[in-house]
């Protein structure tokens, strides 16, 4: 009387991309749970919550929450109390290319700022004036 609650804290749940709750009573490797279902990959997910930030039109105070999520490698076992996530093969590239493209597109950034702050630093006239030293006489 009363367990009940205890059972489900010591599940593992995994979330099909249908919507579909799958509760393991038992810790299993991703490998099997891959297995199992092919094409997908297993991911931890993760709920964090941010501080609180106030909304500069109404005042008002909003809680932002930021969900995240990390792949499990084969080997890792899933965890019994944990929520775990499956996604497709399709959802994992799409993510790993935007990821790429970001940091490509970050790089470029940084470049073209170095560049436009490497100009501004030199003389208009393109090359620079050498000053003579006092050490060497004609």
């Amino acid at each position: 009387m009363g367990n009940c609650q205890a059972a489900e804290a010591a599940a593992v749940v995994l979330q099909h991309p249908g919507g579909r709750v799958e509760r393991l009573y038992w810790s299993t490797s991703a490998a099997e749970v891959m297995r199992s279902n092919p094409g997908h990959y297993v991911a931890l997910v993760t709920l964090r919550v941010a501080e609180e930030r106030h909304d500069a039109a109404g005042g008002e105070r909003r809680t932002v929450r930021l969900t995240r999520v990390k792949l499990l490698k084969p080997k890792e076992t899933l965890l019994l109390g944990h929520a775990y996530r499956l996604i497709t093969t399709q959802e994992v590239t799409k993510a790993m290319q935007a990821r790429k493209e970001e940091k490509l597109r970050k790089a470029q950034q940084q470049l073209l700022e170095s560049k436009q702050s490497k100009a501004e630093g030199h003389r208009p006239g393109g090359r620079r004036r050498r000053r003579r030293g006092l050490g060497r006489q004609p």
